[in-house]
C-alpha cells in the first residue's frame, strides 16, 4: 500500500507535465502558469526522493527550479539552475559509464558547437557544452532508458536554440519543446527510480 501511494507522485507529475502542453493555447498566465510548470518535474523529483533515488531527485528538482525561474526570472538565470543540474547529473551517470569516456566529451563538445551554430551566442555554446555533457554521460551510462530521456531533453534546448535563429519565424519548436523536455525527464526519473541499484547520496559526493 505504501508503494502505491508513492507512485501516485509519479502519476501526478505525467498529468500536470502532460496537461502543461495545453497551455500553448489555453490563456493562462502569472503564478498559475508557473506553478503548473514546475509542478510536472517537481512532483517527479519527490518520487525520487520517495522511491530512494535521492540523487537523481536533486537533478530533478534543480529542473523544476529551472521551469520556474524560466517563467519568473528570464532565460539566463533558468539556465543556471538547470546548468548545476547537468553538472550533478555528469557525476551521476559517470560512476556507471559502459562507453569510453570520448563518447560523453565527444557529444558535449559536439553540441557546444551546434548550440553556437544555432544562436550565434557564446553564452548559449557554454550552455551547450553543459547539456551535451549531461546527455552524453547518459548516453554512455548503464541507465539506457535515461540516455534516451536526455536526448529527448536534449533536442529540446537545441529546439529553443533554433528558435533565437534559424527558426525564428517558425512555430513548430513552440509546439516540439515541452513534449521533448518533459517525456526526457519522464523517462530519466523512470530509467533511474526503477532500477534495482540503490543509491546513497553521500556515496555520490
Amino acid at each position: 500500500m505504501k508503494v502505491r501511494l508513492v507512485d501516485l507522485l509519479l502519476l501526478a507529475a505525467l498529468i500536470a507535465g502532460v496537461s502543461f502542453y495545453f497551455t500553448h493555447w489555453l490563456e493562462v498566465a502569472g503564478w498559475a502558469k508557473v506553478v503548473w510548470k514546475g509542478s510536472g518535474v517537481g512532483l517527479l523529483s519527490a518520487w525520487a526522493f520517495a522511491r530512494g533515488r535521492p540523487w537523481i531527485g536533486l537533478v530533478l528538482g534543480l529542473g523544476a527550479l529551472g521551469d520556474v525561474l524560466l517563467e519568473t526570472m528570464g532565460l539566463t538565470i533558468g539556465a543556471v539552475a538547470f546548468l548545476v543540474g547537468h553538472v550533478l547529473a555528469v557525476s551521476f551517470y559517470w560512476r556507471s559509464r559502459r562507453l569510453a569516456a570520448a563518447v560523453p566529451v565527444g557529444i558535449a563538445l559536439a553540441v557546444s558547437v551546434v548550440s553556437f551554430l544555432l544562436s550565434g551566442d557564446i553564452g548559449v555554446a557554454f550552455y551547450g557544452l553543459g547539456v551535451g555533457a549531461m546527455a552524453g554521460a547518459a548516453v554512455a551510462s548503464s541507465y539506457r532508458l535515461a540516455g534516451v530521456g536526455a536526448v529527448s531533453f536534449l533536442l529540446s534546448d537545441l529546439l529553443i536554440f533554433a528558435k533565437m535563429g534559424p527558426l525564428s519565424a517558425s512555430d513548430v519548436p513552440g509546439l516540439v519543446i515541452w513534449p521533448t523536455y518533459f517525456a526526457g525527464q519522464a523517462l530519466i526519473a523512470w530509467s533511474v527510480v526503477r532500477s534495482e541499484r540503490r543509491e546513497n547520496l553521500h556515496d555520490r559526493i
